[in-house]
Parts: structure tokens; C-alpha cells; sequence
């Protein structure tokens, strides 16, 4: 389960505000890691090809069955639009199975904001 830097797919713009996501991915079992990997990469594909991403980084503990993602977008629309998607909407019921309590936080970030902090983005989850 690879990490990843913060990858930048636009340069946001001063004054503008854009919608921030951090996601807490703990898998059940490490019989899962081969599929996690596969699917892993199979959403970085759909994030290079997303309308409305501004950039996202993972950081994956895969000894410890633990990943986190965060991402930047230009609204909610886009985030929903990428979800909904396939593979990434696919990709969440074939996993949903072998994940224990994924968590999700969006709040509003300013161009200032960007690349986003793991330490501030991961405090606004209730557990990581």
C-alpha cells in the first residue's frame, strides 16, 4: 500500500475557497492488502482523469492495516461527481466488506492552505 507526496493537479487561486477531504481508511485483515493495493491504484488512475481536483497525497501504514487520503476540490460537485464514479464507487462495495470504521471530514481551505498538513488534516477525525 503505497504512500504518496501531495500531487498537484491545479494551482489554486488566492481569495478563492475550496472543499478539503481527509478520509481514515483501517482495513479488518491483511488478507485484504493485495486488494486494497490493486484499488488503490486503480483511484489514482481516476484522479489524474477527476474535473475539479486540486491535489491529494496518501499515507498508508500497511503493517498496521491503516491509510489515510486527503484531497483538495473545487466544490462539493466535483467531490460527489468522483465518488459516484467507477471505479471509485465500485471500488467502496467491494471493499466495504473488509474495512473497519472508515472515517470522513470536509472542511474549507484557502489557497493558503495548500498542500494540506497531515497533523491538521488527521485532527479533524475523531480517531486515527
Amino acid at each position: 500500500m503505497p504512500s504518496s507526496p501531495w500531487i498537484r493537479f491545479a494551482e489554486p487561486v488566492p481569495g478563492c475557497e475550496y472543499l478539503a477531504l481527509i478520509s481514515y481508511l483501517p482495513l479488518r485483515h491483511y488478507r485484504a492488502l493485495p486488494k486494497f493495493f490493486r484499488y488503490t491504484l486503480q483511484t489514482r488512475r481516476q484522479l489524474h482523469t477527476s474535473p475539479g481536483l486540486l491535489g491529494y497525497a496518501m499515507e498508508a501504514q500497511p503493517w498496521s492495516l491503516k491509510a489515510w487520503t486527503i484531497s483538495v476540490w473545487e466544490d462539493q460537485q466535483s467531490l460527489d461527481n468522483f465518488v459516484r464514479q467507477v471505479p471509485h464507487s465500485k471500488i467502496m462495495q467491494a471493499l466495504a466488506p473488509h474495512m473497519g470504521k472508515t472515517q470522513f471530514a470536509q472542511w474549507p481551505v484557502t489557497a493558503q492552505d495548500i498542500p494540506l498538513n497531515w497533523n491538521t488534516a488527521k485532527a479533524r477525525l475523531s480517531h486515527t
